[in-house]
């Protein structure tokens, strides 16, 4: 697999009337300088989105949940169509929430522009991890939930820095090439858990020898948006797929195998960042 590069910025705007398109590969207007995305890789890509986005304020409080997003296709008709998620679409939190979950869902062919009190904002499709979900009629159900917000979680940088990471997990979508292999050699952490169920949960753990999460956390582990549950070595029970570690419990001492959440708690959807040499930690 190549490499992706994301170059996006939104022009913020007040209240909506939502108008929208969707548009696949050539298909559809122009896209502005703005909304320019630049196609060389699938796994390596840029994280920004701000602990704030994760927040009560971007998430529950504007009914951008479960559902609301999750149960309808991840389309422009159906995000216009659902009051719901037409208010939530209000907050440029949210925005920025949602761009970042149809980075993660969809492929890199597809494309959501949604029309906001007369601005475009295209929102780029990037690793696939649920396609299905932009289908027409699709839906985002448990497998797709905990795959799109380990992707989700593993993107958020404390700083709000765009820094190219590389995503590993056991998906088809994360596997990651012999380049990428060679260039991120550095393990960061493991991210799980479900930003679309009540209570959103979120997790990290860290990986071995590994004492503190900058990128995501900040200064202190104290501060972090998400629960930390120590090592990886203790939280996962075994390694996936190219160093990735999986069946993470949301509880100490509590993994086990699993294929999805079990009755332990263990999660097996989960993303593990590996950085660059030159990465501040």
């Amino acid at each position: 697999m190549g490499e992706m590069r994301i170059r996006q910025s939104f022009r913020l705007c007040g209240f909506l009337t939502l108008s929208a398109s969707v548009a696949f590969g050539a298909c559809g207007g122009e896209p502005s300088p703005d909304d320019v995305s630049e196609t060389e890789a699938a796994i390596e890509s840029t994280n920004a989105l701000s602990a704030n986005a994760l927040s009560a304020n971007a998430l529950s409080a504007n009914a951008l949940s479960a559902n609301a997003l999750s149960a309808n296709a991840l389309s422009a008709n159906a995000l216009s169509a659902n009051a719901l998620t037409a208010t939530a679409l209000r907050d440029p939190l949210a925005r920025q929430f949602l761009k970042y979950v149809v980075s993660c869902a969809l492929p890199p062919d597809a494309r959501l522009v949604i029309g906001v009190d007369g601005t475009s904002y295209s929102f780029t499709g990037e690793l696939g991890l649920a396609p299905e979900w932009g289908a027409e009629h699709g839906a985002c159900d448990g497998d797709c939930q905990r795959w799109v917000s380990a992707c989700v979680l593993a993107r958020v940088d404390y700083a709000g820095v765009k820094r190219l990471i590389s995503l590993r997990g056991d998906h088809r979508a994360l596997r990651a090439s012999a380049r990428e292999l060679r260039d991120y050699p550095v393990r960061e952490a493991t991210y799980y858990g479900n930003l679309f169920a009540e209570g959103q949960t979120r997790f990290l753990c860290l990986s071995p020898g590994q004492s503190s999460d900058e990128r995501v956390c900040g200064p202190s582990l104290t501060s972090c948006p998400m629960t930390v549950m120590g090592s990886c070595a203790s939280a996962c029970r075994h390694m996936g797929p190219q160093g990735s570690f999986v069946d993470c419990a949301v509880a100490p001492s509590r993994a086990r195998q699993s294929h999805c959440e079990d009755d332990d708690g263990a999660i097996h959807h989960t993303v593990t960042v590996y950085l660059p040499p030159s990465s501040s930690r």
